[in-house]
């Protein structure tokens, strides 16, 4: 089910307080900014608590995951493999864990700050192609400059830096489903969990890349 709503009208909490299979393909086409770097999302994956073997929170709460108990519209901004930074938008009631990990975009204004990011590392800007600077979940964040400090804020709380805004919805043609990407074992079946949700034809979506399970030895 799309969600009505008006080109450029912030999402508050309503948007966020449902299902995660609601808000995450009605994220699609939504225009997420901070500083002045904006991402027009066409990629997302929807994870869900303790009805989802997949999720960080399937086992309940912890210091990491406690964030996604927290109010509709959350950031939950987490690291991983030692070295990115994803960013997921908190949704459903609070104290049920859920949210949307957002995975790729196009960059729709600050490309040039984008690309400075991207480069950070280096010292130099990223002279790599656009369809490529926020194609993959740790790439955007390293684009909008979400991090460690970001987790927790509330997009609805007074100064909030990160706005997320209401585009072009992908029509019901354009939407695609299939199974989540590094997901392995419970969770990962795509026939029980296609949750990941994209637009079709978008040259910003990531290549699907199955997860590989790994035996200990």
């Amino acid at each position: 089910m799309l969600w009505c709503r008006s080109v450029s009208e912030p999402l508050g909490p309503s948007f966020f307080d449902r299902s995660v299979l609601q808000v995450a393909p009605n994220l699609l086409g939504c225009v997420i900014s901070h500083g002045a770097v904006s991402v027009r999302l066409t990629e997302v994956e929807a994870y869900d608590g303790a009805n989802d073997p997949g999720s960080h929170a399937y086992r309940g709460m912890t210091p990491r995951t406690a964030v996604m108990f927290g109010p509709p519209g959350s950031l939950y901004v987490y690291f991983t493999y030692g070295m990115h930074f994803c960013v997921n938008l908190v949704c459903g009631p609070q104290g049920q864990a859920a949210a949307v990990l957002l995975r790729a975009g196009e960059v729709v204004s600050g490309e040039g700050t984008a690309r400075c990011r991207r480069g950070a590392r280096h010292g130099v800007d990223w002279s790599g192609p656009a369809r490529d600077l926020a194609r993959g979940p740790a790439r955007l964040a390293v684009c909008l400059g979400l991090g460690r400090e970001q987790n927790g804020w509330v997009l609805s709380a007074p100064g909030c830096a990160v706005t997320v805004r209401s585009g072009e919805p992908a029509s019901e043609e354009a939407l695609r489903t299939g199974p989540r990407v590094g997901v392995a074992g419970p969770g990962g079946e795509g026939a029980d969990f296609p949750w990941r949700f994209w637009v079709a034809g978008e040259h910003t979506v990531s290549t699907y890349r199955p997860a590989v399970s790994r035996r200990r030895r």
